[in-house]
Order: C-alpha cells, then sequence, then structure tokens
C-alpha cells in the first residue's frame, strides 16, 4: 500500500470518528450561535415580558410599597428607588419598572430564563468552569476536520481540481467581507 493511500485511509478513519464525536457538541454550538448573531438587542436565554399598569397617582415610595404588595398579580417587590422628580425605580425578583408618580403608571419588564438556551449559552461563551478545555479540543479538532477533509478526495473532486476553486471561494468570502467592513 502506498504511504498516500495509507494516510488518506487513516484520515478518512480518524476524520469520520471525531466527526460522531463532536456532532452533538457541534449542533449545540450552532443552535447557540445562530441564537446569538440574531439577539436584536434581548438576550435569547431569556423570555422578556413588558407592562404597563395603571395604579394610584402620588404615591411615595412607602405608599407605593404597600400598593404594589396588596397586588396578588405583581411578583415579589424587592426595592424602590428614587429615580429622578416624580419617579421611582421598582425592583421587582426577576424585573424592573419605573413608577411615575405623577401619572400613577407603572411600566415594568420580568426576565424568565430559558433553561436549556441559558445553559447552551454559558457554555458558548465559556462561563463554564473546566469547559476552556473543551472549548479548545473543538476549535482544534474543527481546524483537524477542515483541512484532513481537503486531502480525503482525489481525482476530479478532489483538491487539485474542483477542490481548488471551492476552497480559493471558502477564503474569499471572509477576506472579503474584512476588507469591505
Amino acid at each position: 500500500m502506498k504511504w498516500s493511500t495509507k494516510v488518506r485511509k487513516w484520515l478518512r478513519i480518524i476524520h469520520r470518528d471525531l466527526g460522531y464525536l463532536l456532532a452533538g457538541i457541534t449542533v449545540i454550538y450552532g443552535i447557540s450561535g445562530y441564537l446569538l448573531n440574531h439577539m436584536d438587542g434581548k438576550d435569547p436565554a431569556f423570555d422578556t415580558t413588558e407592562e404597563t399598569i395603571q395604579i394610584n397617582s402620588k404615591l411615595n415610595s412607602n405608599a407605593l410599597y404597600a400598593e404594589l404588595q396588596s397586588r396578588p398579580d405583581m411578583p415579589d417587590l424587592k426595592r424602590i428607588l428614587p429615580h429622578a422628580e416624580g419617579f421611582y425605580k421598582v425592583l421587582f425578583d426577576g424585573g424592573i419598572g419605573v413608577y411615575n408618580s405623577h401619572t400613577g403608571e407603572l411600566s415594568y419588564e420580568f426576565h424568565r430564563k430559558k433553561p436549556f438556551v441559558y445553559a447552551i449559552n454559558k457554555l458558548h461563551y465559556n462561563k463554564v468552569k473546566g469547559w476552556t478545555l473543551m472549548g479548545d479540543f473543538l476549535a482544534f479538532s474543527l481546524i483537524f476536520l477542515a483541512v484532513s477533509g481537503l486531502f480525503m478526495v482525489k481525482g476530479k473532486n478532489g483538491l487539485r481540481q474542483r477542490g481548488v476553486w471551492l476552497l480559493a471561494i471558502g477564503l474569499t468570502i471572509p477576506i472579503l467581507y474584512i476588507a469591505f467592513t
């Protein structure tokens, strides 16, 4: 068996097995990356609910606290802080709001964690202790998969013919994007 045939055989074996091993991790990173790319200013790991309600006007912080505590539809109240003349910041468990004492309007938003998205984003951001080693393994494995894939096929669909053009296009796209942005 020729040297190049042996190398190609081992590249295929390692490429295949590494591909199977990393398929799940790559899908998780892909989902998380997609969600992070399309955040539109909001963290995809949280559902945000925004509401505005009308309550009594001209309440001071103590009266506002008592009013909000008496409402069963409101979440746990943490603190009320003076914000500006006639305005108070209202801190809820998992949310924040602003009360306008002139109009009696309370605008607030709540954030509820989406457990699966929150967990995969933590991995993507490398915020899980000990995950750096796995992230590095994935990064170098993806490089290996890309490079080994270049040499696995020979003939008209191999690197020297069809592959060189596709490789050139694949390299040109990010270079042009960087150059023109």
